[in-house]
């Protein structure tokens, strides 16, 4: 029989691998799929065919049938670049009832957790099924995980409960805020400052755009929240810009500006809606432009998509996780995860994973040690829980 490592030898390993977003996650997925078939289970994986130096992976482990519990999870970590880490960021170190490393937290964390409760269901008699479901580039925008989802349920048997393992302290989150964002290039026509109205510049004319999701921002901020936005923080639309550059010299009026314009729209409002209100004020700024010079315009790019996750009335994931843990408080969270993308697909989603966002991205990013035995803890009861049935 092969050897059953434990969830910290299998989060040492998954860490060990320096899965930054804009790098391969391949050796990671060889790894786990190499584990897994050494315990017998048979996984797949799903190519991207835009980055063939990335793969998603899912297995199914139990009775060959539909109503699984899924366990997901990504697999890309953010980068390190610049950041002042005091240990290897791609080493597993433990200090302080702490394990530091880069993922420990956000989240190879519940990784580890999940492709552990996967192998120990394999050697359990479970009579209800788990599936794992491990994606990439969620750290750009969840963009893996939704061909993913497509691929799985052409090669498994669906499953009924989705449980995102993103660090949540291990409480039941039941919503979250859906986001969109666009690359926004503003191409203007340069000529001397002095002349300015002769042409067009790229980064006065992104102003207005700025403007108008300040203006949106502060309407939000005023206005009464619904009920389902009221829960939370903050509890309205937000529209921001958190990168921008452009522009040649002082006295030349701006050929390009660049920036990213992004929302976190609260559930209950339509991202369509804020989609359409965004492109609508482009194309505005973008006529009076080209009324001073016809070869001037705004290219605007979407570059990722997220749909809101809705709290659900007796959601199966939602009364699943809460049986686990015991927790029966609410709770939601601003950040996006792919519990949206699944609930869209059909499956009843939550989110539970051991440790604290606020520790995601940090330099000497860690997850407590209590935590983190705490979502063995879980899956502990999990497996029994399937061993019994009981939905």
């Amino acid at each position: 029989m092969s050897q059953r490592l434990t969830p910290l030898e299998i989060m040492t390993k998954l860490i060990s691998f320096p899965t930054v977003s804009r790098d391969t996650n391949l050796p990671l997925v060889d790894w786990v799929e190499g584990y897994l078939e050494d315990h017998g289970i048979v996984s797949h994986r799903w190519p991207d065919p835009e980055q063939p130096h990335k793969a998603a992976l899912f297995a199914h482990v139990g009775p060959d049938e539909e109503g699984a519990v899924v366990l997901s999870g990504h697999t890309d970590v953010v980068p390190v670049d610049g950041q002042p880490w005091d240990t290897d960021p791609f080493i597993v170190t433990e200090r302080d009832g702490k394990y530091f490393g880069r993922g420990t937290c956000d989240m190879k964390g519940f990784d580890a957790l999940a492709i552990w409760a996967l192998v120990e269901a394999q050697y359990a008699d479970i009579k209800r099924p788990v599936q794992l479901a491990l994606s990439f580039d969620e750290e750009v925008g969840c963009t893996g995980a939704p061909p993913m989802i497509k691929a799985m349920q052409k090669v498994l048997p669906k499953g009924s409960a989705v449980i995102v393992g993103e660090p949540s302290m291990m409480q039941a989150v039941t919503g979250h805020k859906g986001g969109f964002g666009f690359s926004t290039h503003v191409v203007g026509f340069e000529v001397h400052s002095s002349i300015m109205h002769t042409g067009v510049n790229a980064i006065m004319s992104a102003a207005p755009l700025i403007d108008w999701a300040n203006a949106r921002n502060s309407e939000n901020m005023a206005a009464l929240p619904s009920d389902l936005a009221s829960v939370f923080d903050p509890p309205w639309t937000t529209c921001h810009v958190g990168m921008i550059n452009g522009g040649t010299a002082h006295n030349i009026t701006a050929k390009d500006c660049r920036f990213m314009m992004d929302f976190r729209v609260v559930p209950g409002e339509q991202i369509s809606r804020w989609r359409d209100a965004y492109l609508d004020q482009v194309r505005a700024v973008e006529a009076k432009m080209q009324a001073v010079h016809p070869e001037a315009r705004i290219d605007v790019t979407e570059t990722f998509g997220v749909p809101a996750l809705t709290p659900e009335t007796d959601g199966e994931a939602e009364t699943l996780v809460r049986a686990l843990t015991g927790d029966n408080a609410s709770h939601v969270v601003s950040y996006g995860t792919e519990a949206g993308q699944f609930q869209e697909a059909g499956y009843s989603a939550v989110i539970c994973g051991p440790g604290d966002i606020a520790q995601a991205h940090q330099p000497n990013e860690f997850i407590e040690v209590k935590q983190f035995d705490q979502g063995h803890q879980f899956m502990e009861r999990l497996v029994q829980r399937l061993s019994q049935d009981a939905r």
